[in-house]
């Protein structure tokens, strides 16, 4: 195995091994990992990812492995990196599913997991207010994501939202430089 490819699967293996709360709890250890430890990605670069990777239909984590591995080192990395994020999920899972039943009305188990729930919430908090620095989230733009969750509560499907937000951004950097011509 490749060294870059050995490193995206023991990283990947790492942040889906020790993330609790799914995907989006994933994107601090995430972003830590790939764009702080080893460089992989700019800040930027790891935005326009999770913006592609919440577009692309699928599990988040393993969209986000694919597209990171996919973006440095081509199809083989991105297959490795969802192997890597994966990996330890499967392990879990299999475990759980041989042991749980006989656990499931332990008391110390139940309240295992009413303490782990709010921790999650936490969790999950953290990449919201870090995503909202880095994507220059202001007073002057607040609304938007407040106006994409409530249209998500809704119903209103997340991929829509996002090709609506892309086509508004679109439209609106036109008549920015539409403007900026005709000022010079």
């Amino acid at each position: 195995m490749k060294s870059l490819d050995k490193d995206l699967f023991v990283t990947f293996m790492k942040i889906g091994g020790f993330t609790l709360g799914g995907g989006a709890a994933m994107i601090p250890l995430m972003e830590q990992q790939v764009v702080t430890r080893h460089q992989w990605l700019t800040h930027s670069e790891f935005m326009d990812v999770m913006a592609v990777s919440q577009a692309t239909p699928g599990v988040f984590a393993v969209n986000m492995a694919s597209h990171i591995g996919y973006k440095v080192g081509g199809i083989r990395s991105g297959i490795i990196a969802s192997l890597g994020v994966i990996f330890p999920s499967l392990v879990i899972i299999l475990i759980i599913a041989i042991i749980f039943s006989r656990f499931r009305d332990n008391h110390w188990v139940e309240a295992a997991f009413k303490g782990i729930r709010p921790a999650v919430v936490a969790l999950l908090a953290v990449p919201v207010f870090k995503m909202a620095k880095t994507a220059k989230v202001t007073w002057s733009n607040v609304w938007i994501p407040f106006l994409s969750t409530a249209l998500i509560i809704f119903g209103v499907t997340p991929a829509l939202i996002i090709l609506a937000a892309g086509v508004a951004g679109f439209l609106y950097g036109l008549t920015r430089d539409d403007k900026q011509t005709s000022a010079k």
